[in-house]
């Protein structure tokens, strides 16, 4: 195939090309000074530099439906916001890297190379319009997490995580390769615009594309961590570096579900019954398998892992909305409203994390939470704040994220999908609660570090001041969403 690039291709692309070229000056930086290591405030600002400058040229030329190289990325609506939301991830969660010391060692010139490289495999995963152009951008993310959990101090659970999340991955991307290659023997392409035409009648008439498009979904269901393809996330989320913890959990999560999106958009669903009711079965198990499991958690950061395979059911409702609705906006804009959200909630929650771990392989389990209201009690506030946003109590952002889901789904019919959303939020409420309990009704001094992290502090202020100013204004912020995606 022919592909002619034009100067504006590259003009579409800048935001991805800008980040790449940021993230060659630390090295090159290192490179030219006889491999001596750099500052690592001055790497900090020439990474959060590269982002800004990304995120700027996203905000100018994002967002038209416009194509690039043929057809193979598209800048819409989807590709805007969750580009956005991802790169706003990212550089919260490289100054959190900054500061922790399981991060923030001679190697930090390394490590911001991969992080901006992991941003870039991210912008072209959520504006892919082609299976084999989202394999690359997801192979380029995850190559470069794989390597920046490797890269921690600690010697033992982060080696282990990085090498499961290493083999799952691979074995995800096995999949979701295998699936494409039925839908290119079947159609002779694997451009999802020119899927979208012919989607629905092949589904139903045409066994190899179905088998091909459920097994391009169940590449993604590795990824989103949708059970029974979670076991790798607690393991993987408890032993990597908790900045890293919260890169993945927000980010990755958030363009993984943007390509996701996009393959449900081809209607694939609506002409299924079988695949339609899978889906909807694996949000319920998902939601499910991640509350009852946080429930029994003793470990911190196990219990939130958990408590993000649980979200991953709800937005999974979400996409599976948009999946079947005709018009689709409504359902779409629920999901990129609720991964917004859901980003704020968590990098604040693993922000705290981060403030109170002792050192690069402390645990912390949530009885060392006991009397930390005593000890440090705006990190307390915060970290309830988070807490109930999470669990999605009123009048906190996250549950305005729920109510635009679960209205979604309703909307569609889905009725008892979204019944089963209420159950486990308020099944949530339960683990959720339980460490604001200990913070402020126990008696203890909290065994944790409680160090000062100056720039993660920030974080978490500008985070819960983000929860309780978006959570009265979410109206207005859902509209333009949802505006964006009908223009």
């Amino acid at each position: 195939m022919k592909i002619d690039i034009g100067m504006a291709d590259i003009i579409r692309t800048s935001p991805m090309i800008a980040i790449f070229l940021a993230s060659l000056i630390p090295l090159t930086s290192k490179l030219f000074n006889n491999n001596k290591e750099p500052s690592n405030l001055i790497t900090l600002i020439e990474g959060i530099g590269g982002l800004i400058v990304g995120l700027v040229l996203l905000a100018v030329f994002g967002g038209s439906g416009e194509t690039a190289f043929n057809k193979v990325l598209v800048f819409d609506s989807i590709s805007f916001w969750m580009g956005i939301i991802a790169i706003s991830s990212a550089g919260t969660a490289i100054i959190m890297m900054y500061e922790n010391p399981a991060t923030n060692g001679n190697q930090f010139s390394e490590l911001v190379f991969l992080a901006l490289n992991s941003v870039v495999g991210m912008l072209i995963l959520v504006s892919a319009l082609d299976l084999l152009t989202v394999f690359i951008g997801l192979e380029l993310m995850s190559l470069s997490l794989y390597l920046m959990i490797g890269m921690s101090h600690e010697e033992k659970l982060s080696k282990e995580a990085s090498f499961k999340y290493f083999v799952l991955g691979s074995f995800a991307s096995a999949i979701f390769l295998y699936g494409t290659s039925f839908i290119y023997g079947t159609t002779g392409s694997t451009n999802v615009g020119l899927l979208m035409q012919d989607a629905m009648g092949l589904v139903q008439t045409n066994r190899l594309f179905l088998f091909g498009i459920s097994l391009v979904i169940l590449g993604f269901c590795f990824k989103i961590s949708i059970a029974p393809f979670h076991a790798w996330t607690p393991d993987v989320y408890q032993g990597a570096p908790t900045p890293h913890t919260a890169f993945m959990a927000t980010a990755v999560k958030v363009v993984s579900f943007a390509a996701l999106l996009r393959v449900v958009a081809t209607k694939s669903l609506a002409a299924s019954d079988g695949l339609f009711m899978v889906l909807q079965w694996l949000a319920v198990i998902t939601m499910l398998v991640g509350n009852l499991g946080a429930i029994v958690q003793t470990n911190l950061k196990r219990m939130l892992a958990y408590s993000s395979i649980a979200h991953s059911g709800y937005i999974l409702v979400g996409v599976i909305t948009a999946g079947v609705s005709d018009a689709g906006f409504f359902g779409a804009s629920s999901v990129v409203f609720y991964l917004f959200s859901y980003c704020v909630m968590t990098l604040g929650t693993f922000a705290i994390v981060s403030i109170l771990e002792k050192s690069d392989d402390d645990i912390i389990t949530i009885d060392n939470l006991k009397g930390l209201a005593h000890k440090k009690p705006i990190h307390a506030f915060c970290f309830s704040l988070f807490l109930i946003s999470l669990a999605g109590l009123p009048p906190a952002l996250g549950f305005f994220g729920k109510f635009y889901l679960f209205n979604a789904a309703i909307g569609e019919g889905l009725i008892w999908l979204a019944i089963w959303g209420v159950i486990n939020s308020v099944i949530s409420v339960f683990y959720y609660l339980k460490p604001i309990v200990l913070m402020y009704m126990t008696e203890g001094e909290s065994d944790i570090a409680g160090h000062s992290l100056n720039a993660t502090t920030v974080t978490v202020l500008a985070s819960a001041a983000f929860i309780a100013v978006l959570g009265v204004l979410s109206g207005p912020l859902f509209s333009a969403v949802e505006k964006s995606f009908i223009n």
